[in-house]
C-alpha cells in the first residue's frame, strides 16, 4: 500500500472517530474544515437535514487573489465563514476538525472564527 493512500485512509478513519461524537444541530450547526496541499474549505452544516447553510473557501475569487496554502488564508477563510454564519443568526456552531491535527491551518481558520463572533 502507498504511503499516500495509507495517510488518507489513516485520516478518514480519524473523521469518522471525531463524527461518532459530533453532530450539528439547528441551533448548533457544525463547522466542518477540509484541507488541502493548496486549499482549505469551511462549511457549517446542519445535520439533521443534511445541508450546507453557509460555506467559504479559498478557491472563492475573492479570497484566490492572496494567499491560499497558508495560514493567512485560512485566517481569511476563517473570519468569512463566520461572518456568513452571522448573517444566518448562527452565533454557536461545533468545529469538526475533519481528521486533520488542529495545529497550523486549521487551528488558524478556527481561531479566525472566534476572532470574528462564533462559539466554539
Amino acid at each position: 500500500m502507498s504511503s499516500i493512500k495509507h495517510k488518507h485512509q489513516s485520516r478518514v478513519r480519524r473523521h469518522r472517530r471525531v463524527r461518532k461524537k459530533i453532530h450539528g444541530t439547528p441551533e448548533r450547526p457544525r463547522l466542518s474544515v477540509y484541507r488541502s496541499n493548496r486549499h482549505i474549505i469551511a462549511q457549517v452544516i446542519d445535520d439533521t437535514t443534511g445541508h450546507t447553510i453557509v460555506a467559504a473557501s479559498t478557491t472563492e475569487p475573492e479570497l484566490r487573489s492572496g494567499p491560499t496554502g497558508n495560514q493567512a488564508g485560512a485566517a481569511a477563510v476563517g473570519k468569512l465563514v463566520a461572518e456568513r454564519a452571522k448573517e444566518h443568526n448562527i452565533t454557536a456552531v461545533v468545529f469538526d476538525r475533519g481528521g486533520f491535527r488542529y495545529h497550523g491551518r486549521v487551528a488558524a481558520l478556527a481561531g479566525a472564527a472566534r476572532e470574528a463572533g462564533l462559539e466554539f
